[in-house]
C-alpha cells in the first residue's frame, strides 16, 4: 500500500536539497578542489618565419688573389695586379624562436652572388709584356645561426643588434682568361678556360637594425649586416696546362667581406 510523505518529512527533504549547494559554494570541498581545469594550449608560441632581400653595397676581397703559371715543368707564383667584385642582390629565408621580449635566435639560409674581374702577369713564355685578364662568377649559400637582442619597443619600433656564426658553400664558375701581348691579344695563346672550385668556408656576421610592428604577428625589418667569408680555392688548371703536366690548384681567393642593407618580413606563429 502506497504511503504519502508526511508534511514534516517533506519539509526536511526540501531543506536538505537547498543546503547542499550552499555548502558547496561556502566551502572548498575536496572533490571540487581536485577537479581538473581545462586550459587552452598554445601551439607554436614564440616561433617565427622570416624572409629577407638585401643588396651588398660593398663586396671586397680580404687580401690578394693569388695564382700560379706553368711553363715546361716550372711553376711561378703571382698576385693579381687588380681585382674587383661586383655588388649584387641577396635573398634569404629562416626560422626562429623568441625566448623573451629581448632575446631571440634564428637559423637562416642566404644566397649571395658576385662577379670577379681581375688582371695580372701571364705565362713567361709569352714575353715580359704579357698580361692576362680573367672573369668568373660566384654563387654562395650561407647557413647561419644568429642571436639578437631587442632593445625595447617604442611606439611600434624595436631597435636590435645581433651576431651570427656558420658556414658558406661557395662555388666559383669557370674562370675565362684572355692574354694580351704588347696590348693586343696574344696569337700563340689567346686565353683559356679554367675550371672553377667549390668548398665550405667559415663565416661570421654582425647585424643591427630596426623592426616595426605591422600587426600582432607581422613585423617589417630594416637592417644592416656585415659578413666575413674565409678564403679558399678558386680555379684549377686549363686543359692545355694540365696536359703539359701541371698539377694541383692554380688559383686561390683571399675571402670576402660584405656590407649589406636588408629588408625583411617576420611572421610570428601563435
Amino acid at each position: 500500500m502506497h504511503k504519502s510523505l508526511s508534511l514534516p518529512a517533506a519539509a526536511s527533504v526540501v531543506a536538505l536539497c537547498l543546503t547542499v549547494p550552499a555548502l558547496a559554494a561556502d566551502y572548498d570541498l575536496p572533490v571540487l578542489e581536485h577537479a581538473p581545469h581545462l586550459r587552452p594550449v598554445e601551439i607554436g608560441s614564440g616561433w617565427y618565419l622570416r624572409g629577407d632581400i638585401g643588396y651588398n653595397v660593398s663586396t671586397r676581397p680580404e687580401g690578394d688573389f693569388t695564382y700560379r703559371t706553368f711553363d715546361v715543368g716550372t711553376y711561378s707564383s703571382h698576385t693579381a695586379a687588380s681585382a674587383n667584385l661586383s655588388d649584387e642582390f641577396t635573398f634569404g629565408l629562416g626560422v626562429g624562436y623568441s625566448f623573451t621580449d629581448m632575446l631571440r635566435a634564428d637559423v637562416t639560409v642566404d644566397r649571395l652572388s658576385s662577379t670577379f674581374t681581375g688582371s695580372g702577369p701571364c705565362d713567361a713564355s709569352l714575353g715580359p709584356a704579357c698580361r692576362t685578364e680573367g672573369e668568373a662568377d660566384l654563387a654562395a649559400y650561407a647557413v647561419m645561426a644568429n642571436a639578437y637582442v631587442d632593445l625595447g619597443t617604442f611606439v611600434g619600433f624595436t631597435p636590435y643588434v645581433g651576431a651570427g656564426l656558420g658556414y658558406t658553400y661557395l662555388h666559383w664558375d669557370d674562370l675565362r682568361s684572355r692574354n694580351f701581348c704588347g696590348g693586343v691579344p696574344c696569337v700563340a695563346n689567346p686565353g683559356a678556360t679554367h675550371p672553377g672550385e667549390s668548398d665550405w668556408r667559415f663565416t661570421y656576421a654582425l647585424m643591427a637594425g630596426l623592426t616595426y610592428d605591422i600587426s600582432d604577428n607581422m613585423k617589417v625589418d630594416l637592417g644592416y649586416r656585415y659578413m666575413k667569408i674565409d678564403d679558399g680555392d678558386m680555379f684549377g688548371w686549363d686543359a692545355a696546362s694540365a696536359t703539359a703536366g701541371a698539377t694541383g690548384l692554380q688559383g686561390q681567393d683571399p675571402g670576402f667581406s660584405t656590407h649589406e642593407v636588408r629588408l625583411g618580413l617576420r611572421l610570428e606563429l601563435w
